[in-house]
C-alpha cells in the first residue's frame, strides 16, 4: 500500500485540530470521533484522507510507504483509546495526558513532517527481524 504524504499531513493537521478541540474543551466526544478515525486510518480507510483526495486532483510527486503511516494510526487509536478511559473513569489527568500526547504527535507531523509513529514503525522493524 502506498500513500501520498501531502494527504497524510492534511490527515494530521485536522487530527490537530480535532485533538485541539477536545483537550481545550475536555471534552470526550471529539476524542471519541478521532479515535473512530483512528481506527479507520489503521485499517487503510482514513475519512480525512478521503476529504483529501476529494479536494486535490493533482497526483503526488512520489508516494511513500503506507504501513508506517497505518502503525502510526494504532499508535494514536491506543491514546485515544486511553483518553476515553481516562474521562470514563473521571480520572482527568490520564484524559488529559493522553490527548495531549496524541496531539503533539500529531502536531509534528503536521506543522513538521515528522511522524513520531512511522519512526517507531522503523524502529521496530529494525529491531525485529521477523517484523521485516
Amino acid at each position: 500500500m502506498q500513500a501520498d504524504p501531502r494527504a497524510l499531513r492534511f490527515t494530521a493537521a485536522v487530527t490537530t485540530v480535532v485533538l485541539a478541540l477536545a483537550l481545550v474543551t475536555e471534552s470526550a466526544w471529539p476524542l471519541a470521533a478521532q479515535a473512530v478515525v483512528f481506527a479507520l486510518g489503521a485499517l487503510g480507510a482514513s475519512p480525512y484522507g478521503m476529504v483529501f483526495k476529494g479536494m486535490v486532483k493533482s497526483p503526488p510527486r512520489e508516494f511513500e510507504d503506507g504501513r508506517p503511516p497505518r502503525f502510526a494510526q494504532l499508535v494514536g487509536l491506543a491514546f485515544t483509546l486511553l483518553g476515553l478511559v481516562g474521562h470514563a473513569t473521571q480520572i482527568t489527568p490520564l484524559a488529559l495526558g493522553a490527548t495531549a500526547a496524541a496531539l503533539f504527535a500529531a502536531f509534528l507531523n503536521a506543522a513538521f513532517g515528522f511522524c513520531l509513529g512511522c519512526e517507531t514503525y522503523l524502529i521496530i522493524r529494525r529491531l525485529l527481524p521477523a517484523a521485516r
